[in-house]
């Protein structure tokens, strides 16, 4: 197999640039890393982030956009200039990695789903926890009806950051819901659709003075009960509580913590427990190793290959429309 000619435009400060950039040179067995361009002053901006450059051509962005070798592009920017980049991308006939969400806005959201649509190119976003060998084993249960009827989705993402990272929360549209919550309302909006109501509870917690929404829920009505994500970027301990719980009728699905690093690696802890009636015995359990990002870029280069994409143009629209949604204020 010929290894896909990629290059990387831009990175951030806490976003995930650096560990795609690092998973592409891993993986060299499928790409050949070009070179990478950082627009928007980020050599400035980010200097702790240079070292993972080092060693490789920098280019400017127009360099990579003309170069009729590289197919690819990963676009890491910052978040208010993604779309920005990501247009220019697909309007350079290249195929395109995204870092989640894609955009601020649902016009400039729109304007990357339609373009990559009629240009028939790859879109791949970065929620990498689609790849999660747990999660995505969880999900196909719930497709094969394995669960029965979905009652309730509990998920949560939680963290303990910093003042300027909360402040910094500020940007975007929503807070941390905008930010870490667009993970888990992919999970939810993967597994059980469009909600039939949806009501945001997103608030900032105040503390050390900084008022930006760092705190968010949001509740999904359904037929059989109610889901909900939950994120907050001031709780203490939030790392290891970050879980997902699938319940239906014929079983739950608890995955907690959703990832944890150890000396050996990450894992993700599962238990699955079914029955007519509650025993107390969980039918499984266990934890699996993986590479947090490993098998969603080989994806985007099996997407390129052709192979069918089940997150669809239209399933990445409708998503980023639920998200808006979900940042809203709450009642």
């Amino acid at each position: 197999m010929q290894r896909i000619k990629i290059a990387q435009i831009g990175t951030s400060q806490y976003s995930h640039g650096s560990e795609v950039w690092n998973t592409l040179r891993q993986q060299d067995d499928i790409y050949e890393l070009v070179g990478f361009a950082l627009p928007e002053n980020e050599r400035e901006k980010f200097p702790n982030r240079m070292v993972d450059f080092k060693g490789y051509r920098e280019m400017t962005v127009e360099e990579i956009l003309n170069d009729p070798e590289i197919t690819a592009v990963a676009v890491e920017t910052e978040e208010i200039y993604q779309a920005k980049y990501a247009l220019a991308v697909l309007n350079a006939g290249k195929h395109l990695h995204l870092e989640k969400p894609g955009s601020c806005s649902l016009s400039d959201f729109e304007n990357i789903v339609n373009t990559a649509k009629e240009k028939n190119l790859t879109l791949s976003l970065g929620y990498m926890y689609r790849f999660n060998p747990v999660i995505s084993d969880a999900i196909e249960r719930v497709k094969k009806g394995e669960l029965g009827n979905i009652i309730s989705v509990e998920a949560q993402m939680n963290c303990k950051h910093n003042i300027q990272l909360r402040e910094w929360l500020g940007t975007f549209p929503g807070g941390i819901m905008y930010f870490l919550g667009c993970h888990l309302i992919d999970l939810i909006y993967s597994i059980q659709g469009e909600p039939e109501e949806i009501i945001p509870y997103n608030r900032s917690t105040g503390i050390d003075d900084v008022h930006t929404v760092d705190f968010g829920m949001v509740l999904y009505k359904y037929k059989n009960g109610v889901s909900f994500a939950k994120v907050c970027d001031n709780e203490v301990g939030g790392f290891e509580r970050r879980q997902l719980v699938i319940i239906g009728e014929k079983g739950t699905i608890e995955i907690k913590p959703l990832e944890y690093y150890t000396p050996r690696g990450m894992f993700t802890d599962f238990t699955i427990s079914k029955g007519k009636s509650d025993t107390g015995n969980p039918c499984g359990k266990g934890k699996i190793a993986h590479h947090r990002y490993d098998a969603m870029l080989r994806n985007f280069a099996e997407l390129i290959g052709g192979k069918g994409n089940p997150f669809s143009y239209d399933y990445e629209l409708n998503l980023f429309k639920l998200l808006l949604k979900s940042c809203e204020k709450g009642r």
